[in-house]
């Protein structure tokens, strides 16, 4: 909620202008629901795909407000976030609730974005990988090799969210090691080879490139950054 129609139709202008200069890079722009089909028109014909923030599990019915896959493949969406932490916090989605609208995202055609991640009160504890393999198991619960290889996880450590601390390179490629053993251990290493992971926490132009540069970080979800087209820019330039 930190922009409005004629703000996010620029923005992707402006992304779309950058990734002209990148094209090796897939970008996603992920805006709020109501702006999709703005969006989408801003991105038409480009390479830059659109993705939603958020989806209801049901196929259809009476769920005033909600908005399901089919209603966001209708308006050009490819992608959909699942589980951010926000969602986790602040609505009290659980990792049964992320797995059912995995099903329903991959059943639909979009391509799942599944967050996972610790608060800094349970990574003081001792707590981080507890929490993640918890969250990995329970959000990709009843995921078969054939579609879990086109997923993505994204790893947002609470803590680095919005705060302006960053996982430093070393504690982000940790994280992701472990996803990608979890990932290995749930379907085969081939497949969580080709499953891609994010890093999202406090990511931008300045440190873009050496978190990028971590054997298991597949690429950034990025927030804060993502608001100003120039800073977007130089983090879509570091992959």
């Amino acid at each position: 909620m930190n922009t409005r129609c004629d703000g996010a139709v620029a923005l992707a202008k402006g992304v779309v202008a950058a990734v002209g200069e990148t094209p090796s890079v897939q970008v996603v722009l992920c805006p709020p629901s109501v702006y999709l089909s703005s969006v989408a028109d801003a991105v038409a014909g480009t390479s830059v795909q659109l993705g939603a923030q958020n989806l209801y599990a049901a196929e259809d019915g009476a769920f005033t407000g909600e908005v399901n896959a089919a209603m966001l493949t209708d308006v050009g969406c490819g992608f959909v976030i699942l589980g951010h932490s926000e969602r986790r916090a602040l609505m009290g989605e659980t990792d049964a609730d992320v797995s059912k609208k995995l099903h329903a995202a991959l059943a639909g055609n979009l391509v799942p974005i599944v967050c996972v991640g610790e608060t800094l009160e349970e990574r003081e504890a001792g707590k981080m990988e507890e929490v993640i393999q918890t969250q990995v198991r329970g959000s990709l619960a009843g995921l078969d090799e054939v579609r879990a290889a086109g997923i993505v996880v994204a790893y947002e450590p609470v803590w680095a969210i919005g705060t302006g601390k960053t996982a430093s390179p070393e504690q982000a490629e940790e994280v992701h090691a472990l996803i990608r053993k979890l990932l290995g251990e749930m379907f085969t290493t081939d497949v969580a080879a080709q499953i891609r992971i994010q890093y999202g926490g406090s990511v931008k132009p300045g440190n873009a490139k050496e978190l990028l540069g971590q054997p298991n970080i597949d690429g950034a979800l990025v927030g804060g950054a993502s608001l100003k087209a120039e800073d977007f820019a130089g983090i879509i330039a570091a992959g």
